[in-house]
């Protein structure tokens, strides 16, 4: 009988331990998807875009092809680095409106 009230206790204690610890992981993981979710509503707010996921893509390809103009230029690849200048700021103001 006391068995049975040991492991009972201990059923609960367990319980209680991993209810504390998935609530807290919980409430960690929903403060960072509301912070991401704040950056990215901030961040297309202020650059005039829609908050989708296109435009985000749109953004990161076009800082892409801007780092890798630079990239290139410093290469001395005139060409390739004036072209993927181009490239990047016309995807950057198409985004941009």
């Amino acid at each position: 009988m006391q068995e049975e009230s040991f492991f009972e206790w201990l059923g609960e204690t367990l319980g209680e331990v991993l209810r504390y610890l998935i609530e807290t992981l919980g409430s960690l993981f929903g403060s960072i998807a509301k912070a991401g979710s704040a950056f990215l509503e901030g961040l297309s707010r202020t650059l005039g875009t829609d908050p989708s996921l296109l435009g985000f893509v749109a953004l990161a390809v076009g800082l892409l092809l801007l780092a890798g103009g630079l990239r290139a230029l410093l290469r001395r690849a005139f060409v390739s680095g004036t072209i993927s200048l181009l490239l990047g700021v016309w995807i950057l103001s198409w985004l941009i409106q």
